[in-house]
């Protein structure tokens, strides 16, 4: 039995991302199995696995932009940012369907964002939820991308949203973000990772890794070589251009960096 797959699982609510994939390593008989992008324990949706060798190609799988399904509650004040820590409740005026249209759409483009202090950001080594002393978070912001925002619907004081958003960015930290340009805190209380690029959940489908990676497809004019793991000859390619390619040879998947020279970044993974 061949152990490399890559498929979409979903995560329900309230299980860390973690505790989720060992659910499935037991449902398949397989100990070496990993994910792309962690979930909140409190979010849902679409987590990215493989098992076997493709866990070697998560750095190459076409996995931007994230799109998401908030529901943000307005007056509502937790630290972590979604309702497993609400502290304070507080009544807000009902706000103008355009105006909040209007806020949704003053965050598309590239901006910065400060990353949640409880979230799996490592600060300095150390995961930012695990800090004993929440002042030892450093607030540097990271940059990122709303490709696309949009209202779904709105029953005060629940707002819900769908955004497509560029990797690594919060979505809680957005919908913060968004109570606070209306005037009120706000905590998110669902959250729907609904698509990853090229990736949504189908059932946990197999999927062919070589389909649903970013590198451009090359050949190499001796394919033995690459089984044998032999040193390359940039003359033998025929792309010889400076850049990452997928190499396909005999049902087995290379992806080969090319520069000054020619090397191996993954080799040999067997297309199953």
């Amino acid at each position: 039995m061949c152990e490399n797959m890559l498929f979409v699982a979903k995560k329900p609510m309230f299980i860390s991302s973690n505790k989720f994939l060992n659910t499935l390593k037991k449902k398949y008989g397989i100990k070496k199995m990993g994910f792309s992008g962690t979930l909140d324990p409190f979010a849902c949706g679409n987590l990215i696995i493989a098992s076997g060798q493709y866990t070697k190609l998560f750095r190459f799988l076409k996995k931007t932009p994230k799109t998401y399904i908030a529901t943000l509650m307005l007056g509502a004040y937790s630290p972590t940012l979604d309702i497993e820590k609400i502290e304070n409740i507080q009544p807000c005026e009902k706000k103008d369907i355009e105006e909040i249209k209007e806020v949704l759409n003053s965050f598309l483009g590239k901006q910065t964002q400060l990353p949640p202090k409880y979230s799996a950001k490592k600060i300095n080594g150390i995961r930012a939820y695990k800090l004993e002393d929440k002042k030892d978070f450093l607030e540097k912001e990271i940059e990122i991308e709303i490709f696309d925002i949009k209202l779904i619907n709105y029953s005060h004081p629940f707002i819900t949203f769908e955004a497509s958003v560029s990797e690594g960015t919060f979505i809680r930290t957005l919908g913060f973000d968004i109570a606070k340009k209306l005037g009120s805190d706000g905590t998110l209380t669902y959250l729907e990772r609904t698509r990853e690029g090229e990736f949504k959940y189908e059932c946990e489908k197999k999927l062919n890794p070589y389909e649903y990676i970013w590198p451009k497809e090359n050949r190499y004019k001796n394919p033995n070589d690459l089984l044998l793991g032999k040193k390359l000859d940039i003359s033998n390619f025929d792309i010889q251009k400076k850049g990452i390619y997928k190499i396909k040879a005999d049902n087995f998947l290379s992806i080969i960096e090319i520069d000054k020279e020619a090397k191996y970044l993954v080799n040999r993974i067997k297309l199953c």
